[in-house]
C-alpha cells in the first residue's frame, strides 16, 4: 500500500509531461505556420483573360447590348498590401453595330450605316479590393473590386460594301480632308480612352486565381464608328473613272439602300457632342508571384 501514491504521482506526473510536450509542439506548430505565411510574398499576377466586347456611341444611342463581339486581354498586376495593386494589360476587343438594330428610330434605321472596327489597347490602372485579399488562406480568398486607370488605344473602323470590306478613314465620308470642308481634319486611328470598372476574384488556391470583370470605357474620339457630324455635299467626291460612283459616296450615305436618299448637306448625322465608348466583360484566370522573405526575429 506504500507505493500506491508514488505510482500515483508517477502516473499524474507522466500525463502532464504528455501533455505539456503536446500543448508545447502545437504551439510551436502554429507560431511556424505564421512565420511561414508571414514569410511568403505575394508579389503580383500574370493573368490572361477572354470574353466580349460591345460598342456604344452614334449607331447606338440607346446602350443596348445586342451585338456582342469577342475581346481578349493579357495583364500583369503588382499587388501593394492586400487591398491595392498596379495593373498594365494590353487588350484586344472587336467592336461593330448597324442601324438595321435602329428600329425604334425610322430616321436611324433609314440612314442605314454601319461599321466594325479591332481595338487594340495598352492600360494602366490601379485596382482596390473591397476585402484582405490573401490566396491560400480560406477566411480571405474572395474580394470584390473596383479598378481605375488611363489607356491609349488604336482603332480602324471599316464597313461591307457588296461584299467587299472597305477601311472607312481614307474616304473621308464626312468630308474630311477636303478642301471644301477645312476644319474636317482627317481623325487620327489612335485615341485615349479612361477604363473604369468592378469585378470579383477568387483564389482556388495560393497559385491561381479566377475573377469576372467589367470595364468600360470613356473615349477621346467620336469616330470610333466613322459618324461624328453632318452629311456632305456627294459632289466632292469624284466618280470612279469608268464614270460610276465612287466608293466614298456610296458609304457616306447609304440611305439609298432602305428607299429615298436622306443625306442632304449639312443634314445631321451623327452626335459630335457625345464621345465613342466601348465596354468588355471578361473571365480572368491569374497565377501568383510570390517570394520568399527571411522572417526576422524579434528580442
Amino acid at each position: 500500500m506504500a507505493i500506491f501514491p508514488f505510482y500515483f504521482f508517477r502516473t499524474n506526473f507522466l500525463d502532464m509531461r504528455i501533455k505539456f510536450i503536446a500543448i508545447l509542439a502545437i504551439t510551436f506548430f502554429s507560431a511556424f505556420q505564421a512565420i511561414a505565411q508571414d514569410a511568403i510574398v505575394q508579389e503580383g499576377e500574370f493573368g490572361i483573360g477572354i470574353g466580349g466586347a460591345h460598342y456604344f456611341g452614334d449607331l447606338n444611342t440607346r446602350a443596348r447590348i445586342n451585338r456582342i463581339k469577342p475581346a481578349a486581354t493579357v495583364f500583369f498586376r503588382k499587388t501593394f498590401g492586400n487591398y491595392i495593386s498596379a495593373r498594365v494589360g494590353a487588350s484586344f476587343a472587336q467592336v461593330g453595330y448597324s442601324d438595321i438594330y435602329n428600329t425604334h428610330n425610322e430616321y436611324m434605321y433609314r440612314r442605314n450605316l454601319s461599321f466594325n472596327s479591332n481595338v487594340w489597347e495598352l492600360a494602366l490602372q490601379g485596382d482596390f479590393n473591397f476585402f484582405r485579399f490573401l490566396p491560400g488562406e480560406p477566411q480571405y480568398n474572395f474580394t470584390p473590386y473596383v479598378t481605375i486607370g488611363l489607356g491609349v488605344f488604336s482603332y480602324d473602323p471599316y464597313a461591307y460594301l457588296k461584299g467587299e470590306k472597305i477601311f472607312l478613314r481614307p474616304l473621308g465620308t464626312e468630308g474630311q480632308g477636303s478642301s471644301q470642308y477645312p476644319s474636317r481634319k482627317q481623325y487620327s486611328t489612335m485615341g485615349i480612352c479612361f477604363p473604369i470598372g468592378a469585378g470579383v476574384k477568387y483564389a482556388i488556391n495560393d497559385r491561381i486565381n479566377i475573377a469576372f470583370e467589367i470595364l468600360h470605357r470613356i473615349t477621346t474620339t467620336d469616330y470610333l464608328d466613322d459618324v461624328s457630324t453632318t452629311y456632305v455635299d456627294l459632289s466632292i467626291f469624284p466618280p470612279n473613272p469608268d464614270g460610276s460612283t465612287s466608293q466614298a459616296a456610296l458609304l457616306s450615305d447609304r440611305s439609298y439602300e432602305t428607299g429615298e436618299p436622306i443625306g442632304i448637306d449639312g443634314r445631321q448625322r451623327g452626335n459630335s457632342k457625345q464621345k465613342d465608348q466601348y465596354l468588355t466583360a471578361m473571365f480572368h484566370i491569374t497565377f501568383n508571384l510570390q517570394s520568399y522573405k527571411c522572417p526576422t526575429a524579434k528580442y
